[in-house]
């Protein structure tokens, strides 16, 4: 706990129901949904009659809930609760992000954050800390294929875990391409880890020569720039189209450039509405940035019990997992998934669970 002239902040106890209750009735009126399970970290900001002057928060490195009572707006109380989150965050991250309104835009800057994106009207992306957008950049620069063949390509995947399906894709891709800018969701929120999901990919796309994998970092579909896919909301509203978009905008302006990509590869989503949102997304965004999106139907497995196309799925492969009975889902699978899965050392060779991605 602080104390300073005008205010008193305060960790939340997320676990007790009354304190909750209390911010998201403070929250709901100022046009915020609070969800403890969207959160590391809360604290509130109390006035002299302790009444709630404001709150923030973080998940992992990555400000949230930074609001302030209207009353208390022309005061240093927004400078007081960022700086009591980001004092915190420091200690264990070198780089810290936030989504914030359009109009709370300068209350960051004004603490030395930097803007990496916007999409409106709901979201502007921000950076502080010792690493930024360039030392991605610098990233890319190192792994930027050597006088490219064009027309140079780019996929995103999460491969979670690696099907079929996204080799088809990958496949695809590289027959139509001169180079191909593989990028492998980094944000380690889904079932299988990051270092097992690259390995996987790795297997699976040795064969294809002019493939380049890449890490995707904080920008390519993480936690920073797209919170809601490791969500996937059956009802996407304006709040995942608002994400969605500022994700392929960070794509357009800081990746795109950089490997002179002209081209999108992407499947068709049958299955999430979220993800569907993302497609959209870049169709909107990518070509007035000289990108093609190229939408390839998504790779089935005969038909189902309805006579539709059984498409591949890794949802449906994690559902299987999770009911440990793979034999409706195995021809899902490449030869290294099913050796991985069928590895004793495998975390997922007993017990299995679900996830999004």
């Amino acid at each position: 706990m602080t104390v300073n002239s005008m205010y008193r902040d305060e960790a939340l106890n997320l676990r007790n129901p009354y304190a909750v209750k209390k911010l998201t009735a403070f929250l709901s009126p100022l046009g915020f949904r609070y969800k403890t399970g969207d959160v590391d970290y809360t604290m509130v900001l109390y006035d002299s009659k302790r009444k709630i002057a404001g709150t923030g928060s973080y998940q992992g490195q990555v400000l949230k809930y930074v609001v302030v009572a209207p009353e208390h707006r022309t005061t240093n109380a927004s400078s007081v609760i960022v700086t009591h989150l980001v004092r915190l965050l420091m200690k264990r991250y070198r780089q810290i992000f936030v989504f914030t309104r359009p109009s709370n835009t300068n209350i960051f800057m004004q603490l030395g954050f930097k803007e990496v994106a916007r999409a409106e009207p709901l979201y502007v992306l921000l950076e502080f800390g010792f690493l930024s957008i360039q030392d991605y950049q610098d990233y890319l620069r190192s792994r930027k294929a050597p006088q490219a063949a064009t027309p140079v390509s780019a996929i995103v995947v999460n491969c979670n875990p690696f099907s079929m399906g996204h080799l088809y894709l990958i496949e695809t891709a590289a027959s139509q391409s001169g180079t191909v800018y593989l990028f492998v969701v980094e944000e380690d929120r889904s079932v299988f880890p990051f270092k097992d999901r690259w390995k996987l990919v790795e297997e699976g796309t040795r064969h294809l020569a002019n493939v380049r994998m890449l890490r995707g970092g904080a920008y390519v579909v993480s936690g920073a720039t797209f919170p809601s896919y490791f969500l996937q909301s059956e009802e996407p509203g304006l709040v995942v189209q608002n994400q969605a978009e500022l994700d392929v905008v960070v794509f357009a302006h800081h990746i795109v450039p950089m490997l002179e990509i002209t081209r999108r590869y992407v499947g068709t989503e049958p299955y999430s509405a979220t993800t569907n949102a993302y497609n959209t997304a870049m169709k909107k965004i990518l070509p007035s940035h000289g990108v093609e999106v190229i939408e390839i139907e998504r790779k089935a497995d005969g038909v189902d019990s309805e006579g539709k196309p059984n498409y591949i799925s890794a949802t449906k492969i994690r559902r299987a997992l999770k009911e440990n009975s793979l034999a409706p889902v195995i021809n899902f699978l490449p030869p290294c998934t099913r050796a991985y899965l069928a590895d004793a050392n495998s975390p997922f060779s007993d017990e299995k669970a679900p996830s999004q991605g």
